[in-house]
């Protein structure tokens, strides 16, 4: 600190940030002025000054400060009365008409802050106790700054590691009104900043965006992905059928999952309801599962390294995040009280559709299950790094193993190979009975024309609608691939 700064502490009013004391025993008024400093309960957000040695006019006291008066001050930041601890130093000056010791206080981010118990706050130049109103604005001042992990900057990451045409021209316009949209002039950086995607200080994304928009979320928050595994047996020891990791970020990710879902997870078949009636039934309701994992990607910890799972049984489906219930949402009160321990995320979600946000979602997958003929699932809410949710098929597994066994040999094999080449973004399919029935056909080679019969549609719409997308993602293949046009031509699956 400069002459002239010392100066002007010196002989300014008495203020807010500033109190002048003649004392060097009265260590109860030193250790409320700088608990009240630390409140900052005008919110200037700036240091507060206590300066012993100099009388309320500004004049000197002609003290020497020794080194026990100095240990002495200086310990009060480590002494346990005043919790949290305080930020705060304390330098000697030797002026021409005496020493002074001067203790600079910054606001604490963890208001209030109490000497032994009580809150201390200044009202100007005056020190007092705060009422309970006064705590309630400090408290309040205190969760303002504890940013969540989701609203924390991504200090590594830079906006060339965003899908920006994606937050441009799809996510933007869904979250802010069209008119307001219209006559804002502000950058793409400033837009985002508004909708806690960007972080305008450290001059980053935050981890909220990197999750929602990211090119390559596993590259910063290492667990930010989904791992499906398929087992053919009961347990984690049985034979894997099939394993696919999902590294995309959500607003990728959420499509690719709904159609893996539909068309990799969810089987479906005819069950009698009287005699001249049958229903479909499926092993699990696609839109239980569909919030299920929606939940977990929503709801997880990105802190922590391990991916969101998503293990199926021939029995049953176990969904587990890291993070356990958060905030207000205790085992007790759950599923009645919820919390959000990402709260952007949760928001994007909402604004593109995939949530409500209305604490629905466990009361729906019940309710879907039931209707299902499924069995409750089960919330296992006693982990207390992780949860999980246990669904069971409504379809016994000795009864898909026999339906599984009516296809052609090779098939089950090859499907979830086949069905991975499926899944990328061009490719999107709107009934799953025909897409089965179309890959179980051309075990053997068929023509476009058979295809069209078994189909009960054109040749043009068995061409556009599934055999140029299969050809192009090398799920099938032409038995005369250097006559493309020809008469004789068929398709099979490509099996290699």
């Amino acid at each position: 600190m400069t002459r002239e700064e010392i100066n002007e502490l010196l002989h300014s009013t008495e203020t807010s940030r500033i109190e002048r004391t003649i004392s060097t025993s009265d260590m109860d008024k030193f250790q409320e002025a700088i608990c009240a400093f630390s409140n900052d309960m005008s919110n200037s957000r700036q240091n507060g000054y206590l300066i012993i040695g100099a009388k309320d006019n500004g004049e000197l006291s002609g003290l020497r400060v020794d080194d026990n008066l100095f240990k002495k001050i200086s310990g009060i930041r480590s002494d346990g009365n005043i919790l949290p601890i305080p930020m705060m130093t304390c330098e000697r000056y030797e002026m021409e008409g005496g020493d002074i010791l001067i203790v600079e206080v910054q606001p604490s981010f963890s208001t209030p802050v109490r000497y032994r118990g009580r809150t201390f706050i200044r009202i100007g130049p005056r020190r007092d106790i705060a009422t309970l109103d006064e705590e309630r604005i400090l408290t309040e001042k205190r969760m303002s700054n504890m940013a969540t992990f989701d609203a924390s900057p991504c200090y590594t990451a830079t906006i060339d590691d965003v899908y920006v045409d994606i937050i441009k021209n799809e996510y933007i316009p869904k979250a802010v009104n069209a008119e307001e949209l219209e006559n804002d002039t502000r950058s793409i950086e400033q837009q985002m900043a508004a909708l806690g995607l960007y972080d305008m200080v450290s001059n980053c994304p935050t981890n909220a965006c990197i999750v929602l928009f990211g090119k390559n979320p596993k590259r910063f928050l290492y667990g930010a992905y989904l791992q499906y595994v398929r087992f053919s047996g009961l347990d984690r020891g049985s034979e894997i059928d099939n394993e696919k990791p999902f590294y995309d970020c959500l607003a990728k990710m959420m499509p690719q999952l709904e159609s893996f879902i539909d068309f990799g997870v969810i089987k479906t078949r005819p069950i009698a309801v009287s005699t001249l009636r049958e229903k479909n039934q499926s092993n699990y309701p696609a839109d239980a599962l569909r919030e299920l994992i929606l939940n977990a990607c929503m709801h997880r910890d990105y802190q922590s390294n391990m991916p969101t799972r998503f293990y199926q049984y021939a029995d049953r489906i176990e969904i587990m995040n890291p993070g356990g219930l958060y905030g207000k949402a205790r085992p007790e009160n759950f599923p009645e009280v919820n919390d959000y321990r990402n709260p952007i995320i949760a928001q994007a979600l909402k604004i593109m559709g995939y949530v409500n946000m209305f604490n629905r979602g466990v009361s729906r997958v019940r309710n879907m299950m039931a209707e299902n003929g499924s069995k409750e699932p089960t919330f296992n809410v006693d982990k207390i790094t992780a949860f999980e949710v246990i669904s069971y098929s409504a379809i016994k597994h000795t009864d898909l193993q026999e339906e599984k066994n009516n296809f052609p040999k090779m098939f089950p094999k090859i499907f979830p190979k086949i069905f991975d080449r499926l899944i990328p973004d061009y490719f999107q399919f709107g009934d799953k009975e025909k897409i089965e029935t179309i890959l179980n056909y051309l075990a053997e080679p068929k023509s476009a024309k058979e295809l069209a019969d078994i189909m009960s549609c054109s040749v043009r719409t068995v061409k556009d609608k599934y055999l140029d997308k299969m050809l192009k993602a090398e799920v099938v293949v032409m038995t005369m691939p250097d006559k493309p046009t020809s008469k004789c031509q068929k398709y099979k699956l490509n099996i290699e």
